[in-house]
């Protein structure tokens, strides 16, 4: 179990396959909005990926920290066309960190960790990727494509754990498409010698990531 939770980190330039089936709204359950809903009202924001897209419930009112500063990174548009870079089957998708040539996006910002807020890491929630240091997430993110207990504060090894910040409520077809996606080791351009482990054959792409109104 605890290599598991050292695959889920997201070190600096050292850490670390497409259907066609298009992205746009997921179904006609969202419409994309210019600004963050107003305060109080839950978030929802639209990734769309080059598998399809999925919708996240953003729950500022547990992890609000964590919120704020992925919503700061989706409104900067650095999500877009970073990928899915380490996907593992039955455990997580994890992205937002890389471009398809395994090139890593400056993501200066980091965030105190929330792990304590209450939420669980059950299957299709959302949470923060960090390195070993408990307050080191900034960009990176992922989906927990099983329940994954042992990522909780509780459960921890070193007592903060890994903070969830949200959920999958719409989508969690692609979301599972590309948990089952093939993989390899690849080269870390920036580490001669170094592989980078679990990533998709083909780059599955985040082409955006958007604050919508779910009806």
């Amino acid at each position: 179990m605890v290599s598991r939770m050292g695959l889920i980190v997201a070190l600096p330039a050292l850490a670390l396959g497409t259907l066609l089936i298009g992205s746009g709204a997921v179904g006609t359950a969202t419409t994309v909005l210019a600004q963050t809903p107003a305060e109080g009202a839950p978030v929802y924001v639209q990734v769309d990926t080059t598998e399809g897209a999925f919708v996240i419930e953003l729950n500022a009112e547990k992890a609000p920290k964590t919120v704020e500063n992925f919503l700061k990174y989706a409104k900067e548009g650095h999500y877009n066309d970073t990928i899915f870079h380490r996907v593992i089957d039955g455990f997580m998708i994890q992205g937002g960190g890389f471009t398809a040539d395994m090139n890593e996006k400056p993501a200066p910002r980091m965030v105190r960790n929330e792990g304590g807020n209450g939420l669980n890491n059950d299957h299709y929630t959302v949470a923060m990727a960090r390195t070993p240091a408990p307050h080191s997430a900034s960009s990176q993110f992922f989906v927990n494509t099983a329940k994954n207990d042992f990522l909780n504060r509780a459960n921890s090894q070193d007592g903060f754990g890994y903070a969830v910040f949200g959920k999958v409520v719409e989508g969690k077809e692609v979301v599972d498409r590309i948990g089952k996606a093939p993989t390899q080791a690849k080269p870390n351009p920036k580490v001669r010698g170094m592989l980078m482990q679990d990533v998709p054959t083909t780059p599955i792409v985040i082409k955006s990531v958007q604050v919508v109104e779910k009806k």
